[in-house]
């Protein structure tokens, strides 16, 4: 942990020992530092290499539930998370069966809610949208249209949809109106977000503040970092620095965690892209998360 993050702790102290009432949002009875998640496309190349080892080490790392990816082929990730006792509520899954279900080739989605009724899942994410879903704002609302239909459909099977964010859906288009506007005037009630946190701040805003406007709607947080020469917003590409260890960047936490108790959020989610050591962050982040 880098010298500000202690300096940082003791103000804490300080500003608990000024205030009694001080609420930490990370007490020991949180719900979510008792049930803290992993999504584990932070360790892709480590499950490629050794799924059985990569999920024995999150399990010793302290998370209690892990989030796969690229559902439904997530068997040997779900099997190997609950052999070492973590639970799988929610998968990142492929997408094209809601954004693109006309495709030549894409599994129709009623399959996919099949395949995550089976492996026991509540929810599914959609976790990202290719350039051709996203070159104007008509496009965003047929992505709307589509996610509504979805999510409607997968309640039926007892199964919550969301959308997960990154920067490029907070770019001003015609009227600076942005994509992230019309998701959030056009989804359903049935249809939720996934917030990722590190690109709701690339992308310019306040994770704490869209968290609040977003009350009642938000299923699922990511967890993750920003370093703190990475300019914003950036609607393109970052580079792999940008992603830091959680307590080592510039978004502060603790008032995240609070909003998302605050709005009725699901589950929290550690993520981190790039990391030249993907294990030893997730430790890091866990570990200043059990320490705020």
């Amino acid at each position: 942990m880098k010298r500000r993050h202690f300096l940082g702790a003791g103000a804490v102290a300080t500003l608990a020992l000024a205030k009694p009432g001080f609420l930490y949002a990370l007490d020991a009875d949180n719900v979510y530092r008792k049930n803290i998640g992993i999504q584990l496309y932070t360790l892709r190349n480590q499950i490629n290499a050794d799924v059985k080892a990569t999920l024995k080490a999150v399990a010793d790392a302290g998370y209690r539930q892990v989030e796969p990816y690229g559902f439904p082929n997530a068997v040997p990730m779900i099997q190997a998370a609950r052999d070492n006792g973590m639970e799988i509520h929610s998968s990142h899954f492929d997408w094209d069966s809601v954004v693109n279900p006309d495709d030549k080739g894409v599994r129709p989605f009623s399959e996919i809610l099949d395949a995550a009724k089976d492996a026991g899942l509540t929810h599914l994410v959609v976790p990202y949208l290719a350039d051709r879903n996203r070159k104007n704002l008509d496009d965003y609302k047929l992505l709307a249209e589509r996610c509504n239909k979805g999510a409607e459909e997968a309640k039926k099977a007892g199964i919550q949809l969301a959308y997960h964010n990154h920067a490029f859906e907070f770019k001003p288009m015609d009227g600076g109106k942005t994509g992230y506007d019309v998701m959030m005037a056009e989804f359903s009630d049935e249809m939720k977000f996934e917030v990722d946190v590190f690109w709701v701040e690339v992308g310019g805003h306040n994770p704490v503040d869209l968290i609040g406007k977003l009350k009642g709607r938000v299923s699922q947080l990511h967890l993750k970092d920003l370093n703190a020469s990475v300019k914003t917003p950036n609607f393109g590409s970052v580079p792999n620095e940008a992603f830091e260890e959680l307590g080592d960047g510039v978004i502060p936490m603790e008032p995240i965690i609070k909003a998302a108790a605050d709005a009725g959020v699901t589950h929290c989610h550690v993520e981190q892209d790039q990391s030249p050591d993907p294990l030893a962050s997730i430790r890091q982040s866990i570990d200043y998360l059990k320490t705020l």
